[in-house]
């Protein structure tokens, strides 16, 4: 079987292209690490015809989601406006210099008060409700921007986003709390104490930032354990922030497992018992789910 179109997840730091048959089926997966951050417009098609190579003496249709739709990216393709349909009716087509191939470029959403705005994880929640139909609830999908995403009647509703991972990385890696954090390993039992701490106060997060290095100075607490309670006191700021979002609500998360168990195991705490799926395939499952509605209008 030959694939008949190309599905493709285009990020800042890699792009993953799938080959896709007539009944659906995955034949064939490429990755690269030229994503988007490194990538000048008129070098996105030359990057496209170079990994999927053979596949397009058969595929012509290209749909794909991520940066390469951003402002930087291949070409830009405009925000939808909260409230707006998970899957886009329209998309836009990038340029291209050669002939027999089609790009199409699922839009992000943007919401306008509060402002904020996702690119990419409109996919994941598309292909979540692809697979679950007429789910209604709250899609947290946890990473180095979190989002908390309210979804009704198959439509994104409103969103909120979290800098929670970038502040962890950054903390860890760069501030004064560099010295204490270990690079991996986890405490679950810390993890959970410090989480309570600031699900209780958040406002008390600062002060107890220092307190995992002054724990190391003073009492020599392990590097280990300070790492899961850095976690712990971020994550659980970021559960007492977004209350109006999970409280009372269904909640499925989309995240590989290493990012969605610390938000697992504080929803649990909460009385929150919340489904998790693979990020990787509900991003397909997305861009399938996009395809099927150009093939009702093309």
């Amino acid at each position: 079987m030959k694939p008949t179109w190309i599905a493709v997840d285009w990020g800042t730091s890699n792009a993953r292209f799938w080959a896709i048959g007539a009944d659906g089926s995955v034949l064939g997966e490429r990755t690269s690490d030229k994503g988007m951050g490194q990538l000048a417009p008129s070098e996105f098609e030359t990057v496209l015809r170079d990994l999927a190579g053979n596949w397009l003496s058969s595929a012509s249709r290209v749909v794909a989601c991520g940066m390469v739709g951003s402002r930087q990216g291949w070409v830009e393709a405009p925000y939808q406006t909260t409230p707006c349909a998970v899957c886009p009716s329209t998309m836009v087509i990038a340029p291209t210099t050669g002939s027999g191939l089609t790009v199409h470029i699922i839009p992000g959403i943007r919401q306008t008060d509060p402002a904020d705005v996702m690119r990419g994880e409109e996919t994941q929640i598309a292909g979540f409700l692809a697979q679950n139909p007429g789910w209604d609830g709250v899609v947290c999908l946890p990473g180095t921007h979190t989002k908390w995403v309210h979804i009704s009647a198959n439509e994104v509703i409103s969103f909120q986003t979290f800098m929670t991972g970038e502040i962890f990385a950054l903390l860890a890696g760069q501030s004064v709390l560099r010295h204490s954090i270990a690079g991996s390993g986890w405490d679950g039992d810390a993890f959970a104490d410090a989480m309570s701490q600031t699900l209780a106060r958040p406002e008390s997060l600062a002060a107890r930032l220092f307190s995992l290095r002054a724990a190391q100075l003073v009492h020599k607490t392990d590097t280990v354990t300070l790492r899961a309670r850095l976690s712990g006191l971020l994550i659980g700021a970021e559960l007492a922030a977004a209350k109006p979002y999970w409280l009372g609500q269904k909640v499925a998360l989309i995240g590989a497992d290493a990012v969605s168990a610390p938000y697992i195991t504080g929803l649990a705490s909460l009385g929150v018992d919340a489904a998790r799926v693979d990020a990787k395939d509900m991003t397909l499952a997305g861009i399938k789910a996009a395809h099927a509605l150009l093939e009702t209008v093309v």
